[in-house]
Formats: C-alpha cells, sequence, structure tokens
C-alpha cells in the first residue's frame, strides 16, 4: 500500500483531491513490491525557488523537486518512506498553460515523473531522458492521459 502525506503550504485552483494523488502515485508505483510512504508538499514560488537554489544549486522555482529518501543501514531497521515530492503549484498552473495542457493532466505528469526519479530515474543524458519519457508516458496512459511530449 502506498501511503501519502499531503503537506498543503499553498492552496491554488485546480489543486487535485488526496485522491487523484493517490490514483497517480498507485499508477507510477504499480508493480514495486514494496509498501511505501510518500510525503507531497505543495509550496509557492519562493519556498521552490530556496529549494532549489538549496539543492540543485539553481535560481528560480521549478515545478518539481524530488528527494529519495537514502535508507541508514541499521540492522532491523525497516522504513517504507520513498522520499519527498516538492511541488510548486504556480510553476505547474503556468506551464499547463503555456503548453495548452489540461492542469490535472499537468498535475499527473508531474507526480508521476517525481515518483520515477524517487525510484532512481534520471533525464541526464539522452538516452537515460528516452526511457524515464517512455516510462512516463506509459504510466499516463493508464490513467487515460495523452502523451505530454506530443504536444
Amino acid at each position: 500500500m502506498n501511503q501519502l502525506d499531503i503537506q498543503t503550504i499553498l492552496v491554488s485552483n485546480g489543486q487535485p483531491e488526496q485522491q487523484q494523488f493517490q490514483q497517480w502515485v498507485d499508477a507510477a508505483l504499480k508493480g514495486f513490491n514494496r509498501d511505501t510512504e510518500i510525503v507531497i508538499r505543495i509550496v509557492d514560488e519562493q519556498e521552490s525557488a530556496q529549494l532549489n537554489e538549496q539543492y540543485r544549486h539553481k535560481q528560480g522555482p521549478t515545478n518539481i523537486l524530488s528527494f529519495p529518501f537514502e535508507m541508514p543501514s541499521i540492522e532491523g531497521l525497516e522504513l517504507n518512506l520513498l522520499g519527498d515530492l516538492v511541488v510548486c503549484a504556480p510553476v505547474l498552473e503556468k506551464e499547463a498553460l503555456e503548453q495548452n495542457k489540461t492542469l490535472a493532466d499537468h498535475w499527473a505528469h508531474i507526480i508521476v515523473h517525481g515518483i520515477l526519479h524517487l525510484l532512481g530515474h534520471d533525464h541526464i543524458d539522452e538516452t537515460e531522458a528516452e526511457i524515464m519519457e517512455n516510462k512516463e508516458i506509459a504510466i499516463l496512459h493508464t490513467l487515460n492521459i495523452t502523451n505530454p511530449y506530443h504536444r
């Protein structure tokens, strides 16, 4: 079972309900054979920019930041925490508008994207990016959401 802790620092129009987040996380983790706990924190541009600078050394807010949990090696200790996702709602709203996507579909895409980062996927080089994008497309397809890269 995938447990979610939604921390809403900023409430915005079109923000998904817990049930939607759960559906997207479950779809992204289908076939992942362990229970998970994930924190999704919905923030404003200021907090996103501060975290982006602190952890990625990049200026300005970003749509999502993924912080995989690194399990300490303590014998007998088992934790299900997969990691934290920090989503900047204003950036998502702006991107959805600019990319001519529905806000709900863009939220779904960004959450799936973040989950794949928590699982160790990345898009640093072209090969990794193609693998990650194909996984995103396949997961979103199970949710009846069109390919976010063909617009």
